[in-house]
């Protein structure tokens, strides 16, 4: 598995040949996990080029790209946070809106979100960011008070994510003081070009994204990537098989970019690096199957309790050998802790990327 671990490295630009923007690199990945707006944003500054950038001058220009509105993030699938480029959400929602909605149906119930009461936070939503522009999460819920919609916990959240789901809303500007947050503005305002696809033609485009920017990838890892059923996904890569590679690797079938093994031939030191990623990177949370980056017996480590809270992980050769954090004890220092014990070569790498090493 370990050729399929360090292929996925070149194939998500982590190595090898990078964009050099943000929107570039949301477009390669087609969408990219982001819960963690600050870690979605050192995701993709990981992945700009050139490769003398600093990385945090290209986080910066991933906050430019964000503010501008060329880098968006929404619930374009699965009910989770991405960045997705702007035109291709509309696409995206068309394909996953229904099993989305109908998936958080019954929490939507338990909360008391009915269809009256998500017609009448829509219509304030509209009419308060139509009067004052992008708003703030607390800004929007407080328009929602007389429907008495913070005395319930989540159904803010779950009011929220069904506006972007339907298209009236989405995660526009940054925060202008919260570096962790955006403002919410109207989709058709910060969106105002969608491309609209049919049903098969799409499927058939994220068919071909999803295994270009993320092969070795398997049907299951794409179907569950998008939420998509397996066999919507099915047609999706019978359309597009024959521009792809496919590779057999413990009689387990894999398509990728034919493009991407020469590609790691030619980087394939870049590939053997170490590397720090933050702890939703696509790298881990791209697939249904992560053991390849990710050893079945070290995946508690990551996710404690299985709580769906990933912690960040030091990565060596693609393949996940700690986790690393803020050092508790140095303020603006970081420290990396192994699974076992990190051999000499990582340590010294981690020393040279600034790093302090737990024993």
């Amino acid at each position: 598995m370990s050729d399929v671990a360090r292929l996925r490295l070149v194939a998500q630009r982590l190595v090898g040949p990078r964009p050099a923007t943000a929107s570039g690199v949301v477009e390669h990945l087609s969408a990219l996990q982001a819960q963690d707006l600050l870690g979605a944003i050192r995701s993709v500054g990981l992945r700009m080029g050139p490769p003398d950038r600093s990385l945090a001058s290209a986080e910066e220009a991933v906050r430019a790209a964000l503010a501008a509105g060329s880098v968006v993030r929404s619930w374009p699938m699965r009910g989770t946070l991405h960045l997705v480029p702007p035109a291709d959400l509309a696409w995206m929602l068309s394909l996953t809106r229904l099993r989305m909605e109908s998936g958080a149906a019954r929490r939507r119930d338990q909360l008391g979100i009915d269809d009256a009461r998500s017609a009448r936070a829509c219509a304030r939503a509209v009419a308060a960011i139509e009067q004052r522009g992008p708003l703030s999460r607390a800004e929007l819920v407080e328009t929602w008070e007389p429907l008495g919609v913070s005395a319930v916990p989540g159904r803010a959240y779950h009011l929220i994510a069904l506006l972007a789901m339907r298209e009236v809303v989405v995660q526009g500007p940054p925060h202008p003081s919260r570096p962790a947050e955006q403002l919410f503005a109207l989709f058709a305002r910060w969106i105002p070009e969608s491309l609209r696809q049919e049903h098969e033609e799409a499927v058939a485009g994220w068919a071909a994204a999803y295994f270009r920017g993320h092969g070795p990838a398997t049907i299951k890892d794409f179907a569950r990537w998008t939420g998509l059923p397996v066999t919507t996904a099915r047609r999706g890569l019978a359309a597009v098989e024959d521009e792809l590679l496919r590779l057999t690797v413990d009689g387990q079938e894999y398509w990728l970019d034919p493009a991407t093994p020469d590609l790691l031939a030619s980087h394939g030191e870049g590939a053997d690096a170490v590397l720090l990623l933050p702890g939703f990177d696509e790298l881990l949370l791209g697939y249904a199957d992560r053991s390849a980056t990710l050893p079945p017996h070290w995946a508690e480590l990551v996710v404690p309790g299985k709580n769906g809270l990933f912690r960040p992980t030091v990565i060596h050769r693609g393949v996940a050998v700690g986790t690393w954090a803020r050092d508790p004890g140095r303020t603006g220092q970081f420290r990396a802790t192994p699974f076992e014990a990190f051999t000499g070569e990582q340590a010294s790498a981690l020393t040279a990327l600034g790093v302090s090493v737990s024993t």
